[in-house]
């Protein structure tokens, strides 16, 4: 079975990538609609180091079809897919959703939780 996982964040950077899987992943542009980007402050130092930025983007769902959020969705194995939800904080839950593509994707939302 295929794992996809949809990044409009610092996931996207060579340096995470390599910091977290050891590894450029390989992807390609996709959107995800019904969510809107808002910004979160980091604090975890691992982030920080690995991401070099305090600020990074956090998908809000806004229930409206017309709102959407550019990425690029890649094809990951279960491994890097728990190495992935290492490098969230907190704040983010990983959801499934479709993107404009068709591809089903797992994807890091505001958790409404925190």
């Amino acid at each position: 079975m295929k794992i996809f996982l949809f990044s409009y964040g610092t996931l996207q950077l060579e340096k995470v990538q390599i910091e977290s899987f050891g590894r450029l992943l390989k992807g390609k542009k996709d959107k995800l609609f019904g969510y809107k980007i808002s910004y979160l402050k980091i604090k975890d130092e691992m982030v920080l180091k690995r991401s070099q930025e305090e600020k990074h983007p956090i998908a809000i769902k806004s229930n409206n079809e017309s709102d959407f959020i550019s990425g690029m969705v890649f094809e990951i194995t279960n491994k890097e897919l728990k190495m992935a939800d290492e490098y969230e904080v907190e704040d983010y839950i990983r959801v499934n959703e479709t993107l404009e593509s068709g591809i089903e994707a797992w994807v890091y939302v505001k958790n409404d939780n925190k």
